[in-house]
């Protein structure tokens, strides 16, 4: 549908094109730099409209929280010019991960298509990072490098030594042998690293584990994050407190953190959770 695919080609755009980012930066006055965010209300009606769902009231959010993202940046920016990040940097992070993780917004979107709305809030905090505050570091370049593959199938490696047997004695894991088409494979990494990978990458490591870096330097900041990751999947395929998947999903989170700090690119870290999340899907699950 148009509102998704708005949605999505602002994220790729941002990620394929991080000198139009710089530009705007540079470009946009502050005014219109905290306001523009407020467009992003339009793919909510549109949607919204379509299945006859439309409410006032979750326009007027979709309106307001990336403005009140993009205001919050843009007084981070003014009092942290060394971007050593300050509390309203983590005050945006927690309220973008709870509204995620805790599914606040998803009564506002369709069955089945609460994932725009993820989208949605995944491009406020790209404006608002990127574009408004400026933040260093975040490597958001989804042009892919010899590099990022080398880092990424490592990283992958190195985690299904330990996850796969582990996953497969704790019973969270169980082999299928199948044979799926090459297109099938395909078609499921694609997805994962597009709607899954890419934006859990950026939130966690190019804007959480990047800010703390600042604070707690590479080890804690990378050991923080990936315990954050872990319990941010704590009802994932369940009802209550899913301590395997919070385990295996921890374990992962400092395996895509290295790969995201070796170069400090999201592309790499993206890959390594995409592949270990097809194989997951496809043969483990």
């Amino acid at each position: 549908m148009a509102a998704a695919v708005l949605l999505v080609a602002a994220m790729l755009t941002a990620g394929f094109c991080p000198s139009s980012v710089e530009r705007l930066r540079h470009v946009l006055p502050r005014i219109v730099r905290v306001l523009a965010p407020a467009l992003l209300c339009v793919p909510y009606a549109m949607t919204a409209q379509a299945f006859g769902i439309f409410r006032w009231g979750w326009l007027a959010v979709y309106a307001l929280l990336p403005v009140t993202v993009a205001f919050l940046l843009e007084q981070a920016r003014s009092e942290d010019g060394g971007q050593r990040g300050n509390w309203r940097d983590f005050a945006v992070l927690l309220a973008l991960g709870l509204a995620v993780d805790l599914r606040w917004l998803e009564p506002a979107w369709p069955r089945g298509l609460a994932a725009i709305g993820k989208i949605l809030l995944l491009d406020a905090g790209l404006f608002g990072f990127l574009v408004v505050r400026g933040l260093n570091g975040v490597g958001f370049d989804l042009r892919l490098t010899g590099n990022d593959l080398r880092r990424g199938v490592m990283e992958y490696l190195l985690y299904a030594l330990i996850a796969i047997p582990l996953g497969l004695w704790l019973g969270f894991l169980q082999w299928h042998a199948i044979m799926p088409s090459p297109l099938r494979v395909i078609g499921a990494f694609v997805f994962t690293f597009v709607f899954i990978a890419i934006p859990e990458e950026l939130f966690f490591r190019g804007w959480l584990q990047n800010l703390l870096e600042r604070r707690m330097g590479r080890t804690l900041a990378l050991l923080l994050t990936a315990v954050l990751f872990g319990l941010s999947h704590w009802n994932k395929r369940a009802v209550y407190f899913n301590w395997r998947y919070v385990l295996m999903a921890a374990i992962a989170g400092v395996f895509y953190g290295r790969a995201w700090r070796a170069q400090r690119r999201v592309g790499a870290s993206a890959l390594t959770h995409a592949s270990v999340d097809t194989t997951w899907s496809i043969w483990l699950r």
